[in-house]
């Protein structure tokens, strides 16, 4: 079966691994030629997520790229502990979350597609497609275009294939926040410990990832859209130390060495409609759930489709069958993640509240989210056998 991916993201690359795996042969368009690595800020893969790489088989590649994060912890504006729970895992789980550069594990993820047999297209933004009974049809802004028997959509939370299966379905709108992410060098602090600390301007958060270095990320409440343009990184440091003048965030970002990225955070209404007969949507393209988990997800999705697609008699019926596997434990994520953003949002009367709420659920972590991490990916058919839907 003939698959164009579009988007060589997290959720395209690892679509294309598990497509490719069972039986397809798969084109991905990436719209930026630049190189994977060089894009984004680091990110948490959760217990699932982690999963879920296993059963593409590159676990252990991705726990050797980033570093294992034990537990997390959450902070006063004055540095009090609110709670500890584990970090994006149960209590009694063997694995241990990892966090890790996006950049790397796009690379990963790409790598071992092409070693798969994908082929990985860049520089080409895809800007229109239709189907018919029999296959889809893809055209680039360049002027290509390409057939397949299948399109996937797994073009994030600003989709371009989202608009093509329903004209009517939701974009993504500032969410009222943005977030700058950096690099300090401070020493002293417990390495493998995720800490989030509430402040009056957002969230901050850190990450020591070994005996002298801090991943950051600083979440900044803002209900008018800000002009990001042309800020360099003496510039942001500066803001961020006026945003953040609560103790702990103020020894991290006087630590700093380098901001890694900018940008807003978006936020997507439900996305009603994920497929059409031969076109669906995966990852941020279809739910962008927040909360730690957009990556976990994606990677989910991947093994969930590509079951689905060699399991049904038909493509339609494929597609069908991801939507109601899928549906279920996606609105309740997507829940939670709306719940998480809210906490973000700078309101003392509402922060209170949250801190108040957070010192009540901490206890019972695992009765409370531990749903999220109990997911077991599907086993796919082995490498190299015809997947069942027909063309």
């Amino acid at each position: 079966m003939r698959t164009i991916v579009i988007g060589g993201g997290i959720a395209g690359a690892a679509m294309a691994i598990a497509l490719q795996r069972t039986g397809h042969e798969v084109t991905v368009y990436e719209t930026y030629a630049v190189p994977p690595e060089q894009v984004g800020a680091h990110l948490g893969l959760a217990i699932n997520g982690l999963r879920a790489l296993e059963g593409l088989g590159l676990l252990k590649e991705v726990q050797a790229a980033g570093y294992p994060i034990e537990r997390m912890r959450f902070f006063t504006p004055r540095g009090n502990l609110v709670g500890d729970a584990p970090r994006l895992r149960r209590e009694t789980d063997s694995l241990r979350s990892v966090v890790i550069y996006r950049g790397h594990l796009v690379g990963i993820l790409r790598r071992a597609a092409i070693d798969a047999g994908a082929k990985i297209v860049t520089g080409e933004r895809m800007v229109n497609a239709s189907e018919s009974a029999t296959g889809v049809w893809a055209e680039f802004a360049s002027g290509r275009t390409d057939t397949a028997d299948l399109l996937v959509g797994a073009d994030g939370i600003h989709s371009t294939v989202r608009g093509l299966i329903d004209s009517s379905a939701p974009r993504a709108e500032y969410a009222g926040l943005y977030g700058v992410a950096g690099v300090s060098n401070m020493t002293g602090l417990e390495t493998g410990i995720w800490n989030l600390t509430y402040s009056r301007s957002g969230a901050f958060v850190h990450t020591t990832i070994d005996e002298n270095t801090q991943w950051w990320a600083a979440q900044i409440g803002d209900p008018v859209k800000p002009d990001m343009r042309g800020i360099d990184d003496a510039e942001w440091l500066r803001r961020i130390t006026e945003l953040f003048p609560e103790d702990m965030p103020q020894a991290i970002i006087g630590s700093a060495t380098a901001i890694v990225s900018s940008g807003y955070l978006s936020y997507l209404d439900p996305v009603r409609t994920w497929h059409t007969g031969r076109m669906v949507l995966v990852g941020d393209a279809a739910h962008p759930v927040g909360v730690g988990h957009g990556a976990s997800v994606s990677l989910e999705d991947s093994l969930e489709l590509a079951a689905a697609l060699s399991n049904a008699p038909t493509v339609p019926a494929a597609l069908q069958a991801f939507d109601a596997a899928r549906r279920p434990r996606i609105e309740r994520l997507l829940k939670h993640g709306n719940n998480a953003r809210e906490t973000k949002r700078p309101s003392a009367m509402r922060r209170q509240i949250d801190l108040a709420k957070m010192r009540l659920v901490l206890p019972f972590f695992d009765k409370v989210q531990g749903y999220m991490y109990d997911y077991q990916p599907p086993a796919l058919p082995a490498v190299g056998k015809p997947q069942s839907a027909r063309h």
